[in-house]
């Protein structure tokens, strides 16, 4: 997968925009030539190594949620303390947001768990609860999400308002869905929802599973060296 990304990063370019804190993320990929755009588009970043395309590197940057970094912490050490009476759960700190996860929880103890998340929140009204799989996400009550991320990196890249570009965005959560709004609403480009069974979207196709992902991925390379060629 780390090859089908490279190769796809060679010829577009290509971000990476994730829940998690964009440092994790780009330790998991390890790809320098990557945008990284961290917990859920909060947290952007450009290439640490030299691209080929538009932006300069060092000029893309945003932080849209600096000033909630003290809160996020506060409140991600009160659940960490909670969270212990509850086996299996675990909060991670995501710099800008915090996730919950209950994936290895019993499902007898999901809605403690819950009730739990939103006695703490009581407390920090300008921080906003959603729910993803199996884990609940806590963010700045800020108008900033991955659909916001996708806008910025476009504008960054001179791309934004352009009717040459194809923007494709590809994502398996609920979070995805605002980026899948964005290009919908642009009438430009395709999302693409990953997922074995029939939902909800605003993505304009699915491909089932990571695999078809990477393949994609590689064609998309194959018939971009034909074009040219």
């Amino acid at each position: 997968m780390r090859d089908a990304v490279r190769g796809v990063a060679q010829h577009f370019p290509t971000a990476i925009v994730s829940g998690r804190c964009r440092d994790k993320v780009f330790n998991f990929v390890k790809l320098e030539e990557l945008y990284y755009a961290g917990s859920h588009g909060m947290d952007i970043k450009g290439p640490t190594k030299v691209s080929n395309h538009k932006a300069k590197a060092d000029e893309v940057l945003c932080q849209p949620a600096t000033e909630f970094l003290p809160v996020i912490q506060e409140v991600y050490e009160t659940l960490t303390a909670k969270m212990e009476s509850i086996p299996g759960a675990m909060v991670e700190n995501n710099k800008f947001c915090l996730s919950v996860h209950f994936r290895c929880v019993e499902e007898a103890e999901w809605d403690a768990l819950g009730r739990e998340v939103k006695a703490v929140l009581e407390d920090y009204p300008k921080l906003c609860l959603t729910k993803g799989r199996k884990v609940l996400e806590i963010r700045p009550f800020i108008k900033w999400n991955k659909g916001n991320a996708l806008k910025f990196l476009l504008k960054s890249l001179g791309y934004a308002g352009r009717g040459d570009v194809f923007p494709i965005y590809i994502g398996d959560d609920r979070t995805d869905e605002d980026a899948f709004k964005v290009l919908r609403n642009m009438g430009q480009g395709i999302g693409i929802l990953v997922t074995k069974f029939p939902k909800d979207t605003s993505a304009s196709y699915s491909l089932r599973e990571p695999a078809e992902v990477k393949e994609f991925m590689r064609k998309l390379v194959k018939s971009n060296g034909i074009k040219k060629g």
